[in-house]
């Protein structure tokens, strides 16, 4: 039996894809290059590292650019789907940067982590594409599947006894849930009242930037 070989180029292609798509730098050094608290990303860490950049001018475009690296970063998004949002938040009525952040923010991997059914907006990356997550009673496996007002997202009931979810309400049944979702942490399953408005994300980014980033 013959196995086909790819050809040298394909086999290029990839490497560099998987290059973009994977981010090896540790979490807590992109926290402090771009300025966020790792708590914005669900991490309960303090770097007492400083950054050896702060203080230095930026220009115009460094502080564009800083400001859509932030927003992918914490929503864990690459450049062309966040492009995508961004034209598809610019074809809709209202401000685009307003759009844009109420798109991220209403990811079904975001939600799950809203929700506090994850640590972390990675850990409920996983926990998505592991197929524990319901949404309407229908199992839902896209972690960029965007939550509409009146949604009921659940963990499914076969994952609930798991002890990672144990793990997880032993850090997260402390944490706040906002103002636009009702949770019930006992039976891990929670409700969309409405979608939430640019007030009631408590995310540090200046979309205006990135709007001004793209607008060139």
């Amino acid at each position: 039996m013959f196995l086909m070989k790819r050809p040298d180029s394909e086999q290029l292609q990839i490497k560099e894809i998987r290059k973009m798509a994977v981010n090896r730098v540790p979490v807590l050094k992109r926290c402090r290059t771009l300025g966020l608290e790792p708590m914005v990303l669900g991490y309960d860490k303090k770097s007492n590292r400083t950054n050896a950049r702060a203080g230095k001018k930026v220009s115009e475009y460094g502080l564009q650019l800083r400001e859509k690296q932030k927003a992918k970063f914490i929503y864990g998004v690459l450049e062309k789907p966040f492009r995508n949002y961004y034209e598809k938040a610019d074809r809709m009525k209202g401000m685009t940067g307003e759009n844009l952040m109420i798109m991220l923010e209403s990811r079904l991997d975001n939600v799950v982590f809203r929700m506090n059914f994850a640590r972390t907006r990675r850990e409920a990356r996983q926990i998505v594409d592991h197929k524990h997550v319901l949404v309407n009673g229908k199992q839902v496996n896209i972690p960029s599947y965007l939550i509409k007002a009146g949604d009921v997202i659940e963990i499914r009931e076969k994952s609930k006894s798991l002890q990672r979810y144990k793990d997880i309400i032993e850090v997260t049944g402390g944490r706040l849930v906002p103002e636009w979702m009702d949770v019930d942490m006992e039976n891990f399953k929670g409700t969309i009242k409405n979608l939430p408005t640019r007030e009631m994300i408590d995310v540090p980014v200046d979309e205006m930037l990135i709007v001004e980033l793209y607008s060139k």
